[in-house]
């Protein structure tokens, strides 16, 4: 089996290629094929360097940001970074040409210097990461290269970035981990979903202890994706892959990155153990009976992912989290982002809150009517540029304005290596838990005990 897979593959290859990976070229190692299982899941790790928990940035008067992935979310974030005041792209990366050359205009109209371009094929990356006039990289490619673009940013002295998830393997998580504590560099998840101002609200109401204690979570990701996931071009030409391949929560950050960080994961609590179970497939087949021509290789795919995937995580803390994921069935658009403690109850779309002994009765307060005691001050500071300008909702350009803040003043940033494997490696586990009939699978402590007496800081701060 290869250990390599073209990235102009996934960005390019049509749906008969998907098919054909599905069977002959996906790289054990970026896509774990769940009849191959070799990782030992509660793995401790090797010795190594000091933890990343609590590492500040060093100082940068002008931050150095290069993009790999100049695609729609590439660019995206390129539109959230060139809002903010001291910024400069150095390099941009893809197979593509034309996509590089596109999001090489938005800097120099926005007038900034012309940025160096890489498109010289699958792995121009390592080019690009060799740079001196570096010191970010933010990769937005398709999933299975988030972590070789990491790697070798790190290995090249550079703080490295992606977009969710981090990771498909556990393999990949330690590797992750490992590589930066050795080289001393970051390595965080663009988690936009943190930065939104429910999340906010609400991580400010946990940390004054409008909750009480902490009981349970909720997190998901339910968006219908059906004729995304079908198009000829972006993400439908390689994004159905994992759906031929694997049995798993594709997708688990969104949801549980907002949970994770009312909980305190990694300061004091982490994720234990959890069950997976999924439902059977019916989304996509139904699909493509009714809106794909017969003579479509889409014909050839087999989709063995459940529709429904449902799991129950338990923290070291006793606390349980409801994580779901669903992207092939029609239904409004839900994280479900759910929090129960022992004071108060939280619930997502519509977000609404209800405090113990609050007036009205057994009712629903609305979020918004504690937002001027409770919004958090990133939104208080920047909220109406960020509804104006950011994507969605805002959240990205919240995201974009705190990672240039960390980095301009030395701060610890809000998440590191640890959050972002770990919010990642619930799609394996819940792959191994599938597998064997939905048995409990331990959750690799990537910090190795530090979260026992960790005080460092997760999310920005409230205050």
């Amino acid at each position: 089996m290869s250990d390599r897979i073209s990235r102009r593959d996934l960005l390019t290859g049509t749906a008969a290629a998907l098919a054909a990976t599905a069977v002959t070229g996906a790289p054990a190692r970026l896509l774990a094929a769940t009849d191959d299982w070799r990782v030992d899941l509660a793995h401790p790790g090797r010795p190594t360097a000091d933890g990343m928990l609590g590492v500040p940035f060093e100082k940068h008067e002008v931050v150095r940001i290069a993009i790999v992935g100049t695609g729609l979310r590439g660019r995206s974030m390129l539109s959230e970074l060139l809002a903010i005041e001291g910024v400069q792209i150095t390099a941009l990366c893809d197979v593509v040409e034309e996509k590089v050359r596109k999001a090489a205009a938005m800097v120099t109209k926005a007038g900034r210097p012309e940025p160096a371009l890489f498109y010289n094929g699958d792995r121009d990356f390592e080019r690009l990461v060799q740079r001196n006039d570096i010191d970010f990289v933010y990769t937005a490619t398709p999933w299975p290269w988030h972590t070789p673009v990491a790697l070798a940013a790190m290995r090249a002295g550079k703080h490295a970035a992606s977009e969710v998830p981090i990771a498909s393997s556990v393999e990949d998580c330690w590797e992750l981990v490992e590589t930066s504590e050795k080289t001393r560099r970051h390595c965080l998840m663009m988690e936009n979903c943190c930065y939104g101002n429910s999340e906010l609200s609400v991580l400010r109401m946990v940390r004054e202890g409008v909750f009480g204690t902490l009981l349970h979570g909720e997190a998901a990701y339910l968006h219908d994706l059906r004729e995304i996931l079908f198009e000829d071009r972006d993400e439908g030409q390689w994004r159905r892959l994992p759906h031929t391949q694997r049995n798993a929560n594709f997708y688990p950050t969104h949801g549980l990155g907002p949970v994770a960080q009312y909980m305190g994961i990694h300061r004091g609590d982490r994720f234990e153990y959890m069950v997976s179970m999924s439902s059977g497939e019916a989304g996509l087949t139904e699909w493509r009976d009714t809106h794909v021509p017969k003579d479509s290789a889409k014909w050839q795919e087999r989709y063995i992912a459940g529709d429904m995937n449902s799991s129950l995580i338990k923290t070291a803390k006793g606390r349980t989290i409801l994580l779901q994921h669903d992207v092939v069935s029609p239904r409004p658009y839900s994280r479900l982002n759910n929090l129960q403690g022992s004071k108060a109850i939280f619930n997502d779309y519509p977000p609404r809150v209800y405090l113990d002994g609050q007036a009205g009765g057994e009712k629903w307060a609305t979020l918004e009517s504690l937002n001027k005691k409770y919004e958090h001050p990133l939104w208080t500071a920047v909220g109406d540029l960020a509804r104006k300008n950011g994507g969605h909702g805002g959240m990205d350009f919240v995201m974009a304005y705190r990672l240039v803040q960390c980095l301009r003043e030395g701060l610890v940033p809000d998440f590191d290596v640890y959050d972002a494997v770990s919010w990642s490696v619930p799609f394996p586990l819940s792959e191994e838990s599938l597998r064997k009939g939905s048995a409990p699978i331990k959750f690799p402590d990537f910090t190795r005990g530090a979260w026992r007496t960790s005080t460092a800081p997760q999310g920005p701060a409230t205050k």
